[in-house]
């Protein structure tokens, strides 16, 4: 699929809808303590976007970490 079929975040109209974000904060930790919060920061634009443009509410979905805190098996 070219670059050019994707729908994107500016292009769609959010006004009064709830919005649903897959979001990435699996982020790196130490001692229970962010150590680099750049994912957190790099989503803020899209979450703006959406408020700013009348969504009714933004709901983030994310993860952290790995089940059981091991890594996935190499054939997945």
């Amino acid at each position: 699929m070219s670059l050019s079929n994707k729908l994107t975040l500016d292009k769609l109209d959010v006004k009064g809808k709830r919005v649903v974000m897959r979001v990435d904060f699996n982020v790196p930790m130490k001692n229970n303590q962010i150590t680099n919060n750049q994912r957190i920061k790099a989503a803020v634009p899209s979450i703006k976007f959406c408020l700013d443009n009348g969504a009714k509410s933004v709901v983030l979905m994310s993860h952290l970490g790995r089940p059981d805190g091991v890594p996935m098996p190499d054939k997945y």
